[in-house]
């Protein structure tokens, strides 16, 4: 793919479990040059990929980068997983713990995104004029990042509720069928144009919550270097 423009800012940044390249994009804007690393290959991840092991790249070789980012699988502590899938826990790996340790050990600021992540910042598209409810914990390490104002949600998510069908202003990016957003719908509101993948999507971080998150971590990096 043709990447956008950007004003590089002469930092690398390790994205693991980088899945499609969602929040490695929002880091390219903000001026990194990204590595990604995913145990499944990613063939529509637009950087540098490397298939393997997250947690064994970090250990070996995350003291590399100037920063670190990592979506750990969020499946074995999420909601749905607690309740009605409670009998397939234990099939899901817990990679936060071990990751964060890893993380840790390179010395380097990093960024976490998973279910279960301390909220150090909540984002979700509204803060950035998105037409989805998707709220993202982020956990962060070696800088302070701040969030923007988080208004009340008002309006509906389009789609089928206890047996009715709603109009809404906001998108259910996620699942199959009862009114939940197309393919292109999903593109168009997550701002990712370069996978068409369904899981990929409904998975994938916006591009806009790390740009923000990236531009504050790089401007107090290069600060500290100075």
């Amino acid at each position: 793919m043709n990447l956008p423009e950007r004003e590089p800012n002469g930092l690398t940044l390790l994205d693991l479990c980088c899945c499609a390249g969602g929040a490695a994009m929002g880091y390219y804007l903000a001026g990194f040059d990204i590595t990604g690393v995913d145990i499944v290959d990613r063939p529509n991840y637009p950087f540098r990929f490397v298939q393997g092991d997250a947690l064994t790249y970090a250990r070996m070789n995350g003291a590399d980068y100037d920063l670190i980012h990592a979506s750990w699988p969020c499946q074995h502590r999420a909601a749905i997983t607690k309740g009605t899938n409670a009998h397939l826990q234990d099939t899901y790996p817990d990679l936060l713990p071990e990751g964060r340790e890893a993380m840790l050990a390179t010395g380097r600021p990093y960024v976490i995104e998973t279910t279960e992540a301390r909220p150090d910042v909540v984002l979700c598209g509204t803060q950035f004029g998105l037409p989805i409810l998707r709220h993202r914990r982020f956990e962060v390490h070696g800088w302070t990042p701040l969030a923007p104002p988080h208004t009340p949600h008002r309006g509906r998510v389009r789609g089928w509720r206890h047996g009715a069908y709603y109009e809404g202003e906001y998108l259910a990016v996620y699942g199959k069928g009862g009114g939940k957003a197309s393919v292109p719908e999903m593109q168009a509101a997550l701002g990712i144009d370069w996978t068409d993948v369904h899981e990929e999507l409904t998975e994938a971080i916006p591009p806009a919550y790390t740009r923000f998150l990236g531009e504050q971590a790089a401007a107090q990096l290069l600060g500290v270097a100075a």
